[in-house]
Parts: C-alpha cells; structure tokens; sequence
C-alpha cells in the first residue's frame, strides 16, 4: 500500500502511533488506517460492554487491523524504507523475542548476526530522527526580514507578500477556525499569508502590557493547535510578540 490518504500525512506521529487522529472540528475520532470515524459523547456496544468513542476506536483498530504497529510493518518498501528482511526481524522483535530465538526461527545460528542487525535498525532511527528533525526546520523557515517593523531607510509598514485586505482575512479565518476565532485550528497552513492571518488572530489572545511566562503561553496556544510550540515559535520570529533571550517571558509586541 502506498497511496495513504492526507489525513496520514497529516497526523502527528503519536496519531500514527495509536492509529487514530482526533478531529476538533466534527468531534470525531478517525481511523488512519481504513477511515472509519466514532463521534465523541456516542456510546458504542463492545462485547458486553459499552465505550466511549475513543476507547472503542482503540478496540476498534486492534479488532480490524490487528495493531498500528503491523499496518505499518506491512506497508509498501516505497514508504517504508525497509527490506523485508528488516521488516521480519522488526516483527520478531516486537513480539519480544529475544537475540537466540530470533537467530533461531531465522536459522542464522549467531546472536551476534541479530545483536548487528539491531544496531544497525537503532542507527536508522537516529538518521530518521535527524532527517525528520530537518524537514520540519524547513518547513518552519520564515523570512529574515520582519515584515511588520519598519525599515530604517522606508517608511514601508510590511512586506507586500503579506498585505491582506479584510475580506481576504475573514475569509481565511473561516476556512481555519471553522468554530469560530475562539475555537480550535482545522489545521495549520504552510503559506505564510494565511499563516500570518491566523497569528495575528492569536496574537489578539494575549492582553498587551502584560508578561506571560512560556508555560502560560502554552496553555493558551494547546486550546488551538497541538504543535503549541510552532505556533509560539512563530508569533515571536513574525514579529507579533516578543520573549527574553532564555525564553522565560513573552509579551505582545505594540
């Protein structure tokens, strides 16, 4: 399987782990692997029991699909990355197998051919940890220049790729808070125009003159989006608030 749908791409990695992503916007959890969604607050029978929607898609994906770890396992090479020799010793692996038993039930008959074949399974991690840790960097990458300060030589107020007119801010807005402002983000986009538009809707959270600390700054953003830190991280280097060097206190910037 190689065509997983955006939702997939989505999700967070601890979604991708659990095997369910949780949908603010329609109150539902949805399962990444075939789709199907539980709406919060219904109560689903299981057996001779009744669950909530959330314990049940996590019966639910153990019932139809066994784990999220073998959905995963199983994918296509082209999205894992994995030979299905890795893929064989991964599944041995996580049924707790230990180095002999392995070695065994693949008739290598040496525990140092599977203790090399671990760390070489622990080094990918690190590369796709640091791989992973990369691309996210870029995808948060924001111009130099601030838009929103004058320039010593212009009295330009902001950089023309992000003039906005109201209609085009409304618009936005709608489209990301479909609860309305005081509501929870959809999702978060990668254009910086429209990124703007919803930083600045967070940005009119804070009360100006007052110092927050980063872990109140946290609690406000959590109510919004799960990655709190990208959406801190971007009110202060778009220029809507500012921090001391060590990151203890945040304030609006007027």
């Amino acid at each position: 399987m190689t065509d997983l749908p955006d939702l997939f791409w989505q999700a967070s990695l601890q979604d991708i782990k659990q095997g369910y992503v949780y949908k603010p916007d329609s109150d539902e959890f949805i399962c990444l692997i075939c789709g199907k969604s539980f709406s919060n607050g219904i109560i689903y029978p299981c057996n001779d029991q009744l669950l909530e929607a959330k314990k049940f898609i996590q019966y639910h994906i153990i019932q139809e699909h066994r784990s999220s770890f073998h959905f995963l396992l199983n994918l296509d090479k082209k999205v894992t990355g994995l030979t299905e020799h890795q893929k064989t010793l991964l599944a041995l692996f996580y049924e707790g197998y230990s180095d002999q038993e392995v070695a065994n039930a693949l008739n290598t008959g040496s525990n140092s051919t599977i203790r090399n074949h671990r760390f070489t399974l622990r080094e990918k991690q690190k590369q796709a940890k640091i791989f992973l840790a990369l691309m996210e960097l870029l995808g948060e990458q924001v111009p130099k220049k601030n838009p929103f300060r004058e320039t010593p030589h212009s009295s330009q107020k902001a950089d023309n790729r992000f003039a906005i007119t109201e209609q085009e801010h409304e618009k936005i807005v709608k489209a990301y808070f479909k609860q309305g402002p005081g509501g929870p983000l959809a999702s978060f986009p990668l254009k910086e125009k429209k990124r703007v538009a919803i930083l600045r809707v967070l940005a009119a959270k804070f009360t100006a003159n007052k110092k927050y600390t980063e872990e109140e700054v946290n609690t406000r953003l959590k109510h919004f989006y799960s990655d709190y830190a990208l959406l801190r991280r971007l009110l202060v280097e778009y220029g809507f608030m500012d921090r001391t060097p060590d990151g203890s206190s945040y304030w609006l910037k007027l």
